[in-house]
């Protein structure tokens, strides 16, 4: 279990009373740490595990420091899986965006709360595009920020990391964020996910749905694995057994 400063549950033990309506794991492999070379075949292997969702991490080389791909890559991957698209617009005003990546065949859309001014304006564009809304904080980012627009959510995105590159290790303070959502959704009868993404892997899944996750993001984690299926089965096991108990 990781070191936790402000608030540590005990083994089996969740820090809020969790609604067992959000108990199941849905685990969201991220394509930034496959092969661009032979995609099709990288998100077979996502097809053919237990995981439920496609992660696709965009950068724009200004919010974050890396540059990865646009609409098109996601749109020629479509036909690939039935499962869910789930994209994370890690890039400067995406509500210049928005529309191209619903076309392309995004389920959910995901945007930085740092990175746009009419948060609430963005929301509205992605739900009247038919996709479903999500909003993204940085570790920095407390919870308070984006309270105004939590009813408003379908997803909440918790990076666990700074966002730019795959392979961190957990920033364990960040956890805290996803039990006070967790408990803000419970108090307030809101229906968002809640999801992590960073460093998430054996290791930390336990603590991380302790916490009150619903979805994991890993890249690096499940595309290093030697049999992904067998990784994909493992994390929700874990998952599953921490809520059990």
């Amino acid at each position: 279990m990781l070191s936790l400063k402000k608030q540590v549950a005990k083994p089996g033990e969740c820090w809020y009373n969790r609604n067992m309506e959000h108990s199941k794991l849905i685990l969201a492999p991220s394509v930034l740490s496959a092969d661009f070379s032979r995609m099709a075949e990288e998100l077979e292997t996502i097809n053919q595990s237990a995981a439920k969702w496609i992660h696709f991490d965009v950068m724009d080389g200004r919010f974050v420091p890396n540059i990865t791909f646009g609409p098109k890559f996601i749109q020629d991957l479509k036909p690939c899986s039935s499962l869910v698209y789930d994209t994370h617009l890690m890039i400067d005003e995406p509500e210049k965006y928005v529309e191209l990546f619903a076309r392309s065949g995004c389920d959910y859309i995901t945007v930085h709360a740092e990175a746009t001014v009419h948060l609430h304006r963005v929301l509205q564009l992605i739900h009247s595009c038919g996709c479903k809304a999500g909003v993204a904080i940085v570790p920095s980012t407390p919870v308070c920020m984006i309270e105004p627009v939590l009813e408003d959510c379908d997803l909440v995105l918790v990076m666990t990391v700074n966002p730019g590159f795959g392979g961190q290790q957990i920033i364990p303070s960040t956890l805290h964020k996803v039990s006070d959502l967790a408990q803000i959704r419970d108090d307030e009868g809101y229906g968002y996910l809640v999801s992590v993404d960073g460093g998430i892997n054996e290791k930390t899944i336990t603590d991380a749905v302790l916490a009150g996750a619903d979805v994991a993001v890993c890249g690096s984690a499940f595309f290093s694995s030697d049999d992904r299926a067998a990784f994909a089965d493992e994390m929700i096991r874990l998952a599953d057994e921490a809520l059990s108990q």
